[in-house]
């Protein structure tokens, strides 16, 4: 018998009978008649339904085979015990179930002995008991710990791009994660024509040579996949600031500038983007004189050559000018998580419906959660709010946003987490969630972390959600 089974005091094959009291709150529970507790000292073998049997074993109808005792006859209905001063120990057990037919019934049930009713203290009686048995357990055992997600920092090796990942953007790309911008004042390279890519399986960093019009160093831009081309936008260097759109073909590694019609809006960065309904859709950011709070759609639907801007008129209040806030796309509503607009950092959450164009605020339960230059990644019904920077710090905590019930939900993180840090990126995929490098206002990192959401798998698994607003 395995270590396993030894160390446990419901094993029916083995031991001495404990008899249930009176006043036990299991004498009469109907669960209690599948097991018996019994002390793992004896050996006492199991009789056979005929009193004037020998054998070891039980017998049974002919072409039975003999059973090995196991845990697994723990789901009879109840067992009958014969102990008696004088007995020489053996345990007769019978089965209560309803069929009383002979051995050649199909159910093979044994036949009650007629001497195990009613009780006597004679050495031929049997006494009934019911009761659950008594499991081993130590009061000064440390608590189970909770599901919790956990923390690690990713094996690379590779290439380790050698410009900086600050305010830079992780693109997804089947198992590609494109790492565009995220330079500073100092980068040696003039351009953006070599492309940093990270294999999510193999974790290993490459370098990918693009052509065409390439565009210049950049950074606090946005980065949307379009049917596999990422569609760059804004973003600046130094004190300068971008309005145009670049186009990279990650199958070709080509880069072109597409001819768009319509007005431009003004050159931005810190902004946000996501993609609904063959639309960019572009909201706020900074000029670097003045934080914005416009709504902008670039037209992605047609070609190339047709696309157009169009700015957005929404109606209901709209929220303050902000940038380095975060966006996204929760069925036809862009979520906007925080911001600053250069004096206050913000604590609140916004969604515009991208059907009917209006703003409308989430009323929160707590305003504490300050946030600029964090991520926002959308796992289930939930948003993962990782990093960025409360006013006073730069945090390293995961903060999860339930959708549906719209109250933050903080959540334990195990491991090795990532020093606190702004200006990062995240993507998930395959139930982790990958973090790249980030700022913590002296540092800049080029490390890369996983959050394995797999041991948190007490997230509820919702399939399919609205949010309601108020």
């Amino acid at each position: 018998m395995s270590a396993l089974v030894r160390s446990l005091s419901d094993v029916p094959e083995e031991g001495s009978v404990q008899v249930a009291q009176a006043n036990s709150p299991y004498s009469s529970n109907p669960a209690s008649s599948s097991t018996t507790t019994l002390n793992a000292s004896s050996t006492a073998p199991i009789s056979s339904s005929n009193p004037g049997s020998s054998s070891a074993t039980a017998s049974r109808p002919s072409g039975s085979k003999n059973r090995t005792p196991s845990i697994r006859t723990l789901g009879r209905a109840s067992t009958e015990i014969a102990p008696t001063p004088s007995s020489s120990g053996s345990v007769k057990r019978t089965s209560s179930s309803s069929s009383t037919s002979g051995p050649s019934s199909s159910s093979k049930t044994r036949k009650p002995s007629s001497s195990s009713v009613p009780p006597s203290s004679s050495s031929s009686s049997f006494q009934r008991i019911k009761t659950i048995p008594t499991l081993p357990h130590d009061k000064n055992a440390e608590p189970v710990p909770s599901t919790a997600m956990h923390w690690s920092r990713a094996p690379t090796y590779g290439t380790v791009p050698q410009r900086t990942m600050r305010a830079h953007t992780m693109t997804l790309v089947e198992n590609t994660a494109w790492l565009f911008g995220g330079n500073d004042d100092k980068e040696v390279n003039k351009d953006m024509r070599d492309m940093y890519c990270f294999d999510i399986e193999t974790m290993q960093w490459t370098i990918r040579e693009t052509t065409g019009d390439i565009p210049p160093l950049c950074r606090a831009h946005t980065t949307t996949l379009v049917d596999k081309k990422l569609v760059v936008f804004g973003g600046g260097h130094g004190m300068h600031y971008y309005d145009k759109v670049y186009v990279l073909d990650t199958l070709t590694r080509t880069w072109s500038q597409p001819p768009i019609s319509g007005t431009r809006p003004t050159p931005r960065r810190a902004h946000s983007a996501v993609l609904y309904a063959g639309k960019i859709w572009v909201f706020g950011g900074g000029t670097g004189l003045h934080a914005l709070n416009d709504v902008w759609t670039l037209d992605v639907s047609a070609g190339s050559g047709k696309w157009r801007w169009e700015e957005v008129k929404t109606t209901g209040r709209t929220p303050k000018n902000r940038g380095y806030h975060t966006a996204n796309l929760v069925g036809n509503l862009m979520v906007v998580v925080g911001g600053s607009d250069g004096k206050d950092f913000f604590t609140d959450v916004w969604c515009l419906d991208l059907d009917a164009r209006h703003w409308s605020q989430v009323t929160l339960l707590s305003s504490k959660y300050k946030r600029i230059a964090h991520s926002a990644t959308q796992v289930g019904s939930f948003l993962f709010i990782t990093g960025g920077f409360n006013g006073e710090e730069y945090c390293s905590e995961v903060l999860p946003f339930n959708l549906v019930s719209l109250i933050y939900e903080p959540r334990i993180a195990v491991g090795k987490p990532p020093s606190g840090r702004g200006y990062h990126a995240t993507i998930l995929a395959d139930s982790r969630l990958f973090l790249f490098g980030g700022f913590d206002g002296n540092t800049a990192y080029d490390d890369v972390y996983i959050l394995d959401l797999a041991a948190g798998a007490y997230l509820p698994q919702v399939t399919s959600f609205s949010v309601e607003l108020a």
